[in-house]
């Protein structure tokens, strides 16, 4: 009886993945995610790092460009950075909404709360899952890492 029910939790929990992104609007200018917001007064993502220099946190609007999403559901994005090789993670308040595959290229305005945060190797390596490296690649991910972290209430695409 257990391992019918166990089977029975497991194929749901996969429909339900797979159904995810099938819901969601496609990405188009004027779409939003979460929290209703308009793009005005937005700071880039390279001021948002200069503000992070000196203040332990940023409440308010972000612009950027998004190079990627969570493969699995949408359950996070990540904004491109200028000049470095790691991109800026973006989750969103808990777990209230998702974002489809082909926000993948667009420009968004996010709201919400920035943070430096250091990430354990156990929360690196499930970001990596999600975004669907390698089994090598994630067995790369040994080091904690301490980064910007953002919580969004809501995502507009712009562009």
């Amino acid at each position: 009886m257990k391992k019918i029910l166990s089977l029975c939790a497991i194929l749901i929990a996969m429909v339900t993945v797979t159904l995810a992104q099938e819901n969601i609007k496609p990405a188009k200018v004027g779409v939003q995610y979460g929290k209703a917001i308009d793009g005005k007064k937005a700071i880039s993502v390279e001021k948002l790092q200069n503000t992070l220099k000196s203040k332990k946190e940023y409440k308010g609007k972000i612009e950027g460009e998004v190079i990627g999403v969570c493969k699995k559901k949408g359950c996070f994005l990540t904004l491109k950075r200028e000049g470095e090789e790691d991109p800026i993670m973006v989750r969103f308040k808990d777990y209230g909404y998702f974002v489809p595959a082909d926000l993948v290229g667009k420009k968004v305005v996010l709201e919400g709360t920035a943070k430096i945060k250091e990430l354990s190797v156990k929360q690196l390596q499930h970001n990596a899952e999600d975004a669907g490296k390698s089994a090598e690649e994630i067995a790369k991910i040994t080091q904690p890492k301490t980064d910007i972290n953002i919580v969004a209430d809501g995502v507009l695409v712009v562009k």
